[in-house]
């Protein structure tokens, strides 16, 4: 997963082809570092998403910017493009449905 900053988010995220997987999350969370490994640990069924992850106690400019107000936070973008927030249990399977209905329905407005 790599690390995003203030720095690098919205020009790496304009460069992404395709469907990214931004989470924000913070060094001493729990919730963070459980989701973290769902995701690492069924590399197949996200395989088509680019993951990037924002440490929002690093980046609390980037963290006001998407209205972070619980950590982990998960921000689906489309081809550079703010596209939804993702909500679903840590579960691999539930993640990866709650993304695709997201996916399949038009984009929201950016926070």
């Amino acid at each position: 997963m790599r690390q995003l900053t203030a720095f690098d988010f919205h020009h790496t995220l304009d460069q992404v082809e395709g469907v990214a997987l931004v989470i924000f999350t913070a060094t001493a969370c729990g919730a963070c570092r459980r989701l973290r490994s769902v995701l690492e640990g069924a590399p197949a069924l996200f395989s088509d998403l680019h993951l990037f992850e924002v440490d929002a106690g690093h980046e609390p400019g980037l963290a006001a910017e998407f209205e972070v107000f619980h950590l982990p936070s998960l921000y689906l973008f489309v081809d550079g493009h703010y596209h939804a927030q993702l909500h679903a249990e840590p579960v691999a399977t539930q993640l990866r449905q709650a993304a695709d209905r997201l996916l399949a329905a038009p984009a929201q407005e950016a926070p």
